[in-house]
């Protein structure tokens, strides 16, 4: 049986900006799940399971006149994938405060220190959606608060949850790859409240939670809401992030529906997230 379960599409931009962020953003309501910024532009990861040969028919962004933008794309070997992450994985800081670092990397002067080896999994902080995903776990009070870290992809916020103080967490994800790069981030953590879920959104049956986080896409916390809605408890707080600024309209519109109250909006390169109160 073939080991290789994922495609990967190397897309060289020009002008870069704000062009990477307008096709992460495409990609990734067609399917595509992991990005790496490159100096040419981005990588692209799908699983070889939900690709198409036309996976790129509604990529707007690619009939543009503005931009002139290419591609290639092969197959990925399981076993490449560290290589790929060692070559393009750089350590990055969050106001200040917090490191998302892999364990080659030398540890940093911060007060919380975070070892992520990512593999396939989404989720490093570098992404704009994750970047702005810590700074609210960062500016909210986590302390002795049951946390949902909804497709937790890498486990970063899961594991950044516990250093605040959270108690106890539950991070899912159906992607049984990150499932298992979970598991590894929080044990090389040392986290001890962090239960890590194999699943959907199914398996929150019967689940209440202070603080829900769902850095997912569009689509999928759009289907979902009214079940993220349902298990948060009274005055607990949602976040949300994975989807661009013109589809706050539809998000909010959904929140709103299930009695969540707008309260703040962060913005990096048109990425936003959004955080509510029950």
């Amino acid at each position: 049986m073939s080991n290789i379960i994922y495609i990967g599409y190397y897309f060289k931009v020009k002008p870069q900006q704000p062009a990477v962020e307008i096709l992460i953003a495409e990609l990734g309501y067609a399917g595509f799940e992991s990005f790496v910024e490159t100096d040419e532009g981005v990588t692209a990861y799908i699983q070889k399971d939900e690709w198409r040969e036309a996976i790129l028919e509604d990529i707007q962004i690619l009939n543009s006149d503005e931009f002139e933008i290419t591609y290639t794309f092969e197959d990925i070997e399981q076993t490449n994938w560290n290589a790929e992450w060692e070559k393009n994985f750089n350590p990055i800081i969050v106001d200040n405060v917090c490191a998302v670092r892999a364990p080659f990397h030398d540890k940093f002067d911060t007060q919380y220190d975070i070892i992520i080896e990512p593999k396939m999994s989404f989720g490093t902080g570098h992404h704009e959606t994750t970047h702005m995903m810590i700074q609210h776990i960062l500016n909210n009070d986590f302390k002795n608060k049951s946390v949902l870290d909804m497709g937790c992809g890498t486990g970063v916020l899961a594991i950044l949850a516990e250093l605040k103080g959270a108690n106890p967490i539950d991070a899912v994800d159906y992607d049984n790859w990150c499932y298992l790069n979970s598991l590894e981030n929080v044990e090389r953590n040392n986290c001890n409240h962090i239960t890590v879920i194999e699943g959907d959104a199914s398996v929150l049956k019967n689940k209440k939670y202070d603080i829900i986080i769902a850095n997912i896409n569009r689509n999928i916390l759009l289907q979902d809401l009214k079940t993220y809605a349902s298990c948060l408890n009274k005055n607990g707080m949602l976040f949300l992030s994975g989807f661009y600024n013109d589809d706050i309209p539809m998000i909010k519109a959904e929140c709103e529906k299930h009695l969540l109250k707008f309260e703040e909006k962060l913005e990096r390169n048109n990425w936003v997230s959004l955080k509510f109160l029950n």
